[in-house]
């Protein structure tokens, strides 16, 4: 089972960065989101969830991982994203759970390795911060504010999309960092702390930022 929302349109590169942000899951859904910055706007190109049902586990037992990287091969031959950001794995998981999120990664980086593209991690934790400006923020505030930074019609769900793409936000923050300090590929928590990307601190304090998270509020 597969939800997937795609822009209206997508046009030429012209030099803007394409980013595919991906959140595996041990159990649930599997979330990717697909943006693009032009380094001062981010616009999202494609997103969604893959749930593989219960029923085709039971008669596969590598049902999800043949599944999440079929559908990863088909995004990245599509879309052609020049960086793919991933959630690493939460420390505090029991030993099971971490092991089979491990593995649904190890499909992930293997997919970014058969096509030569370029692999980022980040924590849960560095991502609500570069997203939210706040380390411990829930999914609804996540789904919010990647509407808002966005400029999303609708607030992306389920909520595991929601969250690939703030980790392909979390990215781009990084790497613009990295660009502006002249700092080596792998990125650094201080590196992020010291510019505050528009998803991060600084747009939760922009009085547009609020005004369009209002608005939001103010439909549901």
């Amino acid at each position: 089972m597969k939800l997937a929302i795609t822009a209206a349109s997508s046009p030429a590169r012209n030099g803007h960065i394409r980013v595919l942000g991906v959140d595996p899951a041990a159990a649930g859904p599997t979330g990717y989101g697909i943006i693009e910055s032009d380094g001062r706007r981010c616009r999202m190109l494609h997103y969604g969830a893959l749930k593989v049902a219960p029923k085709r586990q039971r008669e596969c037992t590598g049902a999800v991982l043949q599944d999440v990287h079929a559908l990863l091969c088909r995004l990245m031959d599509e879309f052609s994203p020049d960086a793919l950001a991933v959630e690493s794995v939460f420390a505090a998981l029991n030993l099971r759970t971490a092991l089979r999120l491990a593995e649904v990664r190890g499909v992930v980086l293997l997919a970014a390795a058969q096509r030569g593209i370029a692999v980022y991690s980040y924590s849960p934790r560095e991502v609500k911060a570069s997203v939210a400006g706040y380390g411990h923020a829930d999914k609804r505030q996540m789904q919010l504010m990647v509407r808002a930074l966005l400029e999303m019609n609708e607030t992306p769900e389920p909520s595991d999309a929601a969250d690939a793409l703030a980790v392909a936000l979390c990215h781009v923050q990084a790497d613009q960092a990295r660009l502006r300090f002249g700092l080596p590929g792998k990125r650094t928590a201080a590196a992020l702390r010291s510019r505050p990307f528009a998803a991060g601190a600084a747009a939760a304090k922009d009085g547009a930022t609020h005004t369009a998270i209002s608005r939001i509020l103010s439909t549901r």
